[in-house]
């Protein structure tokens, strides 16, 4: 509000008595003086304002993009980066809006990276900042998780913004002002095929979360480090060359070195009265209700004279499955089941698939959309049988690879230009079915293959290719898993619901129900009511309260029985099988009493109320999980390159490990390959993600243990030996409150194995 001296007197006024203009010097803008007339005509106010061009020049006429932000604290992603010009896989597209540029990303194998000197400028305004502010315009895929934006240096994430859309959930990775890694997760879904601005402010310790202008989350974190390195990477829509690929449109990607960056985004958020136009809007606002409320009456009276209609009308059952409404007694048939509407519930059958007879030149497969095998086409090539649409590739007497598509017979195909790998040569793997050649651990999934998983079924990536998978609490209704039903626990025995119980099944789980008249105990097992005990009766201070009706009596114990015992006699339990003790509070270890046996590939490995045979390491299970452990099989560490053997040296598989030998005549360093760095025979180092490991390379072989505790040591790590810090206490409180334990000691709560590990104050942590 400026108000400047009046210098002069105002001209005499050539206007009536009843209109009075005054002028008044103003200054909008630094050396930029305007003009400002306010004319008074009886009740109404007239203001005039004219603007210098330059306003209009500047693009404030625009949506508020960085509404009031100066251009020195606005970092323009998509400037810096040029994006548009030369990324592959990335492609400009119609955006939310038409005042600036939006592009789509797509493909897994881009690689949208800011040059070193461009990310030196940008990062140069972030430095050892306290208060910054991520904003995005986007629309991403649903069940997409991608990263937005990353700031990272080596494993060191400085700033990262992610969307998950298989956890709904929006994540912020940052280094803490302790120099250690932290995530705050916001359960919030935006992988919708929606438009959505999101904004995440940080100040200091303070940050909040608005999603379409709207604050979802306001929250106190630990100070993030803005101590950001020399040579760190900034990355769009990506985490890096391999991981966290963002599927969808993003638009107006910007940081905002300020507090309340938000407002750039939603100016109208800084808004505390509202305007003239704000109110001339819900004027005309509540006008067009008024119109709709006159619309709507009018329909509202013809479809209740409608209804007077129906009243002698027969209203048929109907059932709805999937978004579809079936009439009584329709059939239809939903992937591999056919179902029906009775008596308005959907009834469902697995569909049984005879074996097709197909003739010579055809042979069984799966055709999407189908749940039964159908003959295909064959064709024969090199000795071998494809299917039609089976890829094969080949390689010439020159070595250079050839793509052959079954159609009909085996024909060439063109062979798109393979993209550069960014892994080592070592982790190159090669294909079957294409001629590129991928990196270990690439994401087959996102290639189209996940599609084809259908019913309660997920795609699963495999070494050289995927799979699908049935969900837990399903089971395969045909080979391929791509359709799974749900498994009948209660039915099938599978459950763990015990006396006083009733199990219900759910899609993929079960439930235990109490019997009318008791109370739960825990998830899997409840106890009769006793109101004596509890003094939920109503008789009288001069009567005696008795449990049962006096001809039927059933025992009482002093206290539950636990864990699903039963109370035979008076203080009597009877215990499940797997526990012991008076309440049954005891589980029995399996393991170190000798009641079982596991075979020499396994070790046992005790569980509340029962035990299994986990493979050692150097083994896994061949996929028939036997109870003894007899199906654990050695891992050739060798063939799977899981070995950590330098490239002079040569690896030999052994009986549950391998060895790194060294060829005659040579002379071996004994080095070590670990998480692809070179360690040094002899070296010593801690994991960068758990400081309390400490690993060797001893000739060739990486083997890393936990942090010996030495509390008589002053450089003892407490972080890793809690129990040599003096102010911590040697017990832990159960959860009854009313027993303590020692630390190590282990019990078994609710079919959980707990464990005293650290305690502060008595409180279990």
């Amino acid at each position: 509000t400026y108000q400047p001296p009046l210098t002069h007197s105002p001209p005499s006024s050539p206007y009536s008595d009843d209109v009075a203009p005054v002028f008044i010097p103003a200054a909008l803008c630094p050396h930029q003086g305007v003009g400002l007339t306010v004319a008074v005509h009886g009740a109404e106010l007239t203001l005039s304002l004219p603007l210098p061009d330059s306003f209009y020049q500047s693009g404030l006429s625009h949506p508020a993009l960085g509404f009031g932000v100066d251009p020195e604290l606005r970092i323009n992603v998509f400037d810096e980066l040029k994006l548009g010009e030369s990324y592959a896989g990335v492609f400009q597209v119609q955006g939310f809006h038409n005042e600036s540029r939006a592009f789509l990303f797509q493909d897994s194998w881009r690689n949208v990276r800011v040059k070193e000197d461009v990310a030196e400028v940008m990062l140069q305004k972030l430095r050892d900042k306290t208060e910054f502010t991520v904003l995005v315009t986007l629309k991403q895929e649903r069940l997409n998780s991608g990263v937005l934006l990353s700031i990272h240096y080596a494993e060191h994430r400085y700033l990262e913004l992610e969307s998950s859309g298989q956890r709904n959930e929006i994540r912020l990775h940052y280094r803490t002002r302790g120099q250690r890694q932290h995530t705050e997760g916001f359960p919030y879904s935006l992988a919708d095929d929606r438009w959505h601005k999101l904004s995440v402010a940080v100040s200091v310790s303070h940050v909040v979360l608005h999603v379409d202008c709207n604050r979802i989350y306001e929250r106190v974190i630990e100070n993030p480090s803005m101590d950001i390195p020399s040579d760190t990477t900034i990355w769009l829509g990506q985490r890096n060359q391999a991981h966290g690929y963002f599927k969808g449109i993003m638009q107006d990607v910007q940081l905002v070195v300020m507090p309340q960056g938000y407002i750039s985004q939603c100016p109208d958020l800084n808004r505390t009265c509202p305007t003239c136009n704000d109110f001339h809007g819900l004027v005309q606002k509540i006008m067009e209700l008024q119109d709709v409320l006159a619309k709507t009456s009018s329909k509202l009276s013809r479809a209740e004279e409608k209804m007077q209609g129906l009243d002698g009308c027969y209203c048929e059952r109907s059932c709805s499955m999937n978004g579809e409404l079936y009439r009584e007694d329709e059939g239809w048939t939903d992937g591999c089941r056919n179902c029906s509407c009775y008596n308005g519930t959907v009834q469902c059958e697995t569909i049984l698939c005879p074996p097709p007879q197909c003739p010579p030149d055809s042979a069984p497969a799966y055709v999407p959309g189908t749940c039964c095998k159908e003959c295909q086409p064959v064709c024969l090539f090199r000795g071998r049988v494809y299917v039609e649409g089976d890829l094969k590739s080949v390689r010439d007497s020159s070595g250079n690879c050839l793509l052959f598509e079954c159609q009909h017979s085996m024909q060439r195909v063109e062979n798109a230009p393979c993209p550069e790998l960014t892994c080592p040569e070592s982790e190159h793997i090669t294909l079957t079915d294409r001629c590129c050649k991928v990196c270990r651990g690439h994401h087959f999934c996102v290639e189209g293959h996940s599609p084809s998983c259908v019913e309660n079924s997920e795609c699963v990536n495999l070494e050289a290719g995927s799979c699908c998978s049935c969900k837990d609490g399903y089971r395969a209704l045909r080979d391929d898993s791509a359709y799974c039903g749900d498994i009948d626990e209660c039915a099938e025995g599978k459950h763990y619901c015990r006396e006083n119980t009733m199990c219900v099944n759910t899609p993929g789980s079960f439930m235990c129900i109490c019997h009318t008249g008791y109370i739960r105990i825990d998830d899997y097992s409840c106890t009769e009511r006793d109101e004596c005990t509890t003094g939920l009766h109503s008789c009288d201070e001069n009567a005696i309260c008795y449990v049962g009706n006096g001809t039927v009596c059933r025992a009482l114990c002093d206290g539950l029985c636990q864990n699903g015992g039963s109370c035979v006699n008076p203080d009597t339990c009877i215990c499940q099988q797997g526990f012991t003790g008076k309440r049954c509070e005891t589980d029995i270890d399996e393991c170190t009493d000798g009641f079982v046996e596991c075979d020499s590939r396994a070790i046992c490995v005790n569980l509340p109320g029962w035990y299994h045979c986990e493979c050692r390491d150097g083994y896994h299970d061949n996929g028939m999980f036997s109870a003894n452990g007899e199906s654990c099989e050695d891992i050739d560490e060798c063939a799977t390159e899981r070995h950590s053997c330098a490239n002079d040296t040569v690896c030999f598989n052994v009986d549950g490990g391998y060895d790194c030998r060294c060829p005659h005549g040579k002379n071996c360093t004994g080095d070590c390959n670990h998480d692809n760095k070179h360690k040094h025979n002899g070296q010593i180092w801690v994991l960068d993600n758990d400081r309390c490991s400490v690993c060797s390379c001893q000739s060739g072989l990486v083997m890393c243990r936990r942090m010996v505790c030495d509390c008589e040591s002053t450089t003892a790590d407490l972080f890793c030996c809690p129990e040599c810090n003096p102010g911590l206490s040697s017990q832990c409180l159960h959860q009854n409150r009313l027993i303590t334990y020692s630390s190590g000691d282990t019990w078994v709560e609710n079919c959980q194995q707990c464990q005293c590990m650290v305690s502060w104050h008595g409180q279990t942590l």
